[in-house]
């Protein structure tokens, strides 16, 4: 929840203005000022102050406690001109919240956290836990001072600084500097290397980030930031308690020499998924209880089945096969099947411990149509968080200001789609985090088709939806798809023109009005007035038709023609060509399709 304070009128227009958008989410505290400090401080989550800083900080002094518990405050002044992050920028989301307050009064956010001002990760913003001197190595990143990254396996991180380079006792894989080979390693990314068994207590002379879900002492300048790696099945008998439950997990993973951070999730059989005793030791670790019917647990090979849960609830194994069933494909058994050891009275838990293979993420990710501003914040925060950045590469130059410091960049010139396509999945593969970009809407006539032909369930995939061509030039035109539309391509590369003529024919029959891509080349300059004649055989030579080249790019033009009188010569690749309906209309110099017959009626009475 989110309290909300002010002083002033226009302090309490302000914040009614955000309790308004935002009803669900805030709570207004009304009172002394002082008063309701206090109270949204100790009720809530997030404060937003409608107050000057200075008086503001006066008010919490008192009140801050630590960190990574207080909660995160925006103040906002009495003119509504900034949202300033002033407390719990990281911890306590303060940082976002300024972000999302900024947006939604049109104020600037203000951020002076030296991470997010330098464009580097906060490693504390990764929703991973972590332990050790996470200040120490931060400070170090920040100075560009050396820090050294270990890491048991390639985890989908956001790119790093140049200072941040891969190590271990062979030393740093070389340093990559372009390319399309995605098995190359790179000195900016985790390769896996392993961790140096370096007795408690040393000191090493540079700052230190581990990776791992393994116990690893730790120096003065060392982190361990804890990955979702690990998956703990576990069987019980009905009335186990919480205690012997939560007990047997911490024991077998320290004998194991595992963090208990990185337990992604407890597993476990569907008759089980209520047992208080394993629904209770998930909530003492933080992490939710997966559940698997008995039959699809039969079926998972585990190395000590047994007779008494086949017997009890119809499956073989529970512990041992719910954990690699919640693993996934290339899961690697760590801990067979173990007995809780209660004392006098026979065990009534057991646990077996599965670790996850890496899972990278794609994300694949729409720029829109050229224009900055229709960019959108999903799209810029995703080529942020993005440690490899796979794109044609005029869209690249077209976003590589909004990449972060170290990002990995993998560019190839027109023609050469599918490639990008194998190359962008095969680096999320590799454990990766990877934006894959397309103009438009990526899922349309761009790069999701052939990527996501390429992966499998082994990785993470992110759709970010777009601006498509179609949609910014309609803005342009006026309402041309105010009814149904369609899109389609006129490139025959791909798709033979025996296809797009039947579409279009298609199209033109059923009156609904069509946007075509891709509609001549210097090397296709007939496909175009082929398909215009044939919507001309079910339109009249008045039909209005919209021509927009470069939509929303400060080059880009449009005008209004008809379908008799539209001229093809004019028309490249870069343009699309809308063609109304037999009701769409030309209206004080905009294309109008209208929403439906009814209305289209009754305005003509």
């Amino acid at each position: 929840m989110i309290g909300l304070i002010s002083a002033t009128a226009a302090g309490a227009s302000a914040r009614d203005r955000l309790a308004t958008a935002w009803p669900d989410r805030t709570r207004v505290y009304d009172g002394p000022v002082r008063e309701a400090v206090e109270r949204a401080f100790a009720e809530c989550d997030q404060l937003v102050c409608f107050l000057a800083t200075g008086a503001t900080v006066r008010l919490l002094a008192p009140l801050l406690a630590d960190k990574s518990t207080d909660p995160g405050v925006v103040c906002v002044d009495e003119a509504g001109r900034y949202a300033v992050s002033l407390l719990g920028g990281h911890a306590g989301g303060a940082n976002s919240l300024a972000t999302e307050v900024g947006s939604t009064l049109s104020a600037t956010p203000v951020i002076t956290t030296a991470t997010d001002a330098t464009g580097i990760p906060g490693l504390d913003t990764l929703g991973l836990p972590f332990e050790g001197a996470m200040a120490t190595v931060t400070r170090a990143m920040l100075d560009g001072a050396p820090v050294t990254l270990r890491a048991d396996a390639v985890w989908p991180l956001p790119p790093l600084p140049p200072n941040v380079t891969a190590g271990g006792a062979g030393g740093a894989p070389p340093t990559r500097s372009g390319g399309d080979d995605p098995t190359e390693p790179t000195a900016h990314a985790p390769q896996g290397v392993p961790m140096p068994s370096t007795p408690a207590g040393t000191v090493r002379p540079d700052a230190t980030l581990l990776v791992s879900d393994r116990v690893v002492p730790l120096g003065p300048a060392d982190v361990v930031l804890r990955p979702p790696s690990l998956v703990v099945g576990v069987g019980a008998s009905r009335g186990v308690g919480v205690d012997e439950v939560y007990g047997l997990v911490v024991d077998v993973l320290r004998d194991a020499g595992l963090s208990a951070l990185s337990v992604g999730e407890l597993a476990t059989v569907d008759a089980k998924a209520d047992e208080p005793g394993i629904v209770g030791a998930a909530a003492e670790l933080g992490v939710p209880v997966r559940t698997y019917p008995a039959d699809v647990l039969a079926s998972v090979d585990v190395p000590n089945p047994s007779d008494a849960p086949l017997a009890a609830v119809g499956t073989p194994s529970v512990a041992e096969a719910a954990a690699l069933a919640a693993a996934g494909r290339g899961g690697e058994l760590l801990v067979p099947k173990r007995k809780s050891s209660p004392q006098g009275r026979p065990a009534m838990a057991t646990c077996a411990v599965v670790r996850r293979a890496t899972r990278g993420r794609l994300a694949v990710v729409g720029l829109g149509p050229g224009a900055r501003d229709l960019v959108t914040p999903r799209a810029v925060a995703e080529l942020r968080r993005a440690s490899v950045l796979v794109g044609l590469d005029q869209y690249v130059d077209q976003i590589r200001d909004l990449l972060r410091p170290g990002t990995r960049v993998i560019e190839s010139g027109l023609g050469r789609e599918e490639e990008r396509a194998r190359t962008a999945v095969a680096e999320a593969r590799a454990g990766h985090a990877v934006a894959l970009i397309g103009s438009g809407d990526a899922g349309v006539y761009a790069m999701a088709s052939p990527a996501l032909a390429e992966a499998a369930d082994d990785i993470e995939v992110v759709g970010v939806p777009g601006v498509t061509a179609a949609l910014a030039a309609a803005a342009i035109l006026g309402a041309p798809l105010g009814h149904d539309h369609v899109s389609i391509s006129l490139s025959d590369l791909h798709t033979p023109w025996e296809v797009i003529e039947r579409r279009v024919r298609a199209a033109a029959e059923a009156d609904i009005v069509v946007t075509f891509y891709n509609p001549r080349s210097r090397g296709r300059d007939w496909q175009l007035p082929k398909a215009l004649a044939l919507l001309a055989e079910h339109r009249t030579g008045t039909t209005p038709v919209g021509v927009v080249r470069n939509a929303s790019r400060p080059d880009g033009t449009s005008h209004l023609t008809t379908l008799a009188r539209i001229d093809p010569t004019t028309v490249d690749m870069m343009t699309v060509v809308t063609v109304g309906n037999t009701a769409t209309r030309e209206i004080a110099g905009r294309m109008v399709t209208p929403r439906g017959y009814r209305w289209q009626s009754e305005g003509a009475r």
